[in-house]
């Protein structure tokens, strides 16, 4: 009996990682949107690592259906938030906020965390001022600290408006939205990894990140997410 209550203990955390709650998610149980019959109980689970559901678990075809409208409008340089929930985070890891206009051919990283990611629930960000208007797909990319190496994404239909006159902060000219870098993709087949018991140091975080890690290692394999350098990392 004691060895089946292990067992069911194990299976339950595997079971309980993270994902994303804000934004709504396609197929999440948050997303008031999804019916019933289409609501993922495992969205915390990660991506196959045949890389096949890469990205958004597939679930990004929901886009421009009912169960996958927008339910949030940001504006181009302001500062919002994403929520995370789950149990197991796996002594944290390395996390990336992206956006895509291209139905998920293409990504640019709005903000990075190397170290510390997904340790609290609550995480904020700001958009660059040229942010492009439109529907965009939000993605959260997190990679694990501790456990099997592995990539977790969540992804949301959100709408950005254009900047309006000087309501926002003024953020630096020279980090526009065309020059952020591509998101960092590993351990989903395409011959990219990360180290177990190191947090990721992404090849190239994007202008916007924070360091909160007590060590860091690069990724292992071919990766081709940017060798352009970033500025000094924010501590």
């Amino acid at each position: 009996m004691k060895l089946l209550v292990s067992i069911l203990g194990l299976a339950a955390l595997t079971q309980a990682h993270m994902e994303l709650t804000w934004p709504y998610a396609f197929r999440s149980k948050f997303n008031p949107n999804v019916p019933e019959s289409l609501k993922d109980y495992s969205m915390t689970s990660p991506l196959l690592g045949s890389g096949s559901n890469y990205p958004c678990k597939g679930y990004h075809v929901d886009f421009n259906k009912p169960e996958g409208k927008s339910t949030v409008t940001w504006q181009a340089g302001g500062t919002y938030n994403f929520t995370l929930s789950g149990s197991a985070t796996h002594e944290g890891g390395s996390c990336q906020v992206s956006l895509s206009y291209d139905q998920a051919k293409t990504w640019k990283v709005v903000h990075s965390w190397i170290g510390s990611c997904p340790l609290t629930p609550s995480w904020t960000f700001t958009l660059p001022n040229d942010t492009p208007a439109g529907d965009a797909l939000f993605a959260w990319t997190w990679f694990n600290k501790i456990g099997n190496r592995e990539m977790y994404m969540n992804c949301a239909h959100v709408t950005i408006l254009g900047r309006s006159g000087f309501d926002l902060d003024e953020r630096s000219p020279s980090d526009p939205y065309s020059s952020r870098p591509a998101q960092f993709v590993a351990n989903v087949n395409n011959g990219c990894g990360t180290l177990e018991g190191k947090d990721v140091l992404f090849p190239n975080p994007g202008p916007d990140t924070e360091l909160k890690s007590l060590g860091t290692a690069p990724p292992t394999g071919s990766c081709s997410a940017g060798k352009k350098r970033a500025r000094p990392l924010a501590v």
